[in-house]
């Protein structure tokens, strides 16, 4: 039948998806951007180097943060997704990866994306014990992922990833796992959980080393994801065939 064929084939995304991973990075740094900018200028935190989370605690800020936090977890989960799926059809080719592996990666990335919306959702001062765990969980498996995401390219080289690009990736990677560390161990020395810190009061050297660690793994995060925007260029489309995604 004529029309068998469109039902089995079906474009999902126009051809070229690395609009998605651009996205991410702009949305995510906007985001960060923006709710810094407002929470400083409204007076809710200093502006040397506050969490993350304390630019997004307050109205106005808080709407802005929650939402565009949301949506970062969305795109994050959809970019890891096509790059699952973009390793897949490489690795048609080159078994380079187990696919256990891929898959691996791929849910350890997508816990983290639900780590960010637990951040997004539940807020620092109103339910901080959850949004702990929300920010540890993300932090956490974000890391991992892209260290894990650093080993399979280096193990795709030379046929679907050069080696600087690799190196850039496993460079993002260590700098991200170094700073996610001191970032947990500084945080567990604090002894109160407020906003608007000064450098006389107690505590405010722990929160100022962690929050450093806290915003070097996040851009960490954000430079990692613009990597991928050139392998995914290579990608022209994103077809449903038989019930399947798969990539072109």
């Amino acid at each position: 039948m004529p029309g068998a064929g469109r039902q089995r084939e079906m474009l999902c995304f126009m051809p070229g998806v690395a609009v998605v991973p651009a996205l991410l990075v702009g949305w995510s740094s906007a985001a960060f951007i923006i709710s810094y900018v407002i929470a400083v200028l409204a007076g809710h935190v200093e502006p040397l180097v506050p969490y993350i989370s304390d630019t997004g605690t307050k109205p106005p800020e808080s709407g802005i943060f929650g939402f565009m936090i949301n949506i970062s977890a969305l795109l994050g989960a959809v970019t890891m997704y096509i790059r699952y799926l973009i390793i897949e059809k490489q690795n048609e080719s080159l078994r380079f990866v187990r696919s256990s592996c891929n898959m691996f990666s791929l849910c350890i990335g997508l816990i983290g994306c639900t780590g960010m919306g637990i951040v997004a959702t539940f807020q620092e001062l109103s339910v901080p014990s959850v949004h702990d765990i929300g920010a540890l969980v993300a932090f956490g498996c974000g890391v991992v992922y892209i260290t894990l995401q650093s080993i399979i390219s280096y193990k795709s080289c030379p046929q679907w990833n050069s080696y600087f690009v690799c190196h850039i990736r496993m460079l993002i990677s260590v700098i991200s796992c170094i700073s996610f560390v001191p970032m947990i161990v500084f945080a567990s020395r604090i002894s109160m959980t407020k906003i608007d810190w000064t450098p006389s009061e107690k505590d405010y050297t722990y929160h100022f080393m962690s929050a450093i660690c806290e915003w070097t793994v996040a851009f960490g995060f954000v430079f990692f994801f613009l990597t991928f925007i050139k392998e995914f260029q290579e990608c022209k489309s994103l077809t449903v065939l038989d019930g399947k995604i798969q990539v072109y």
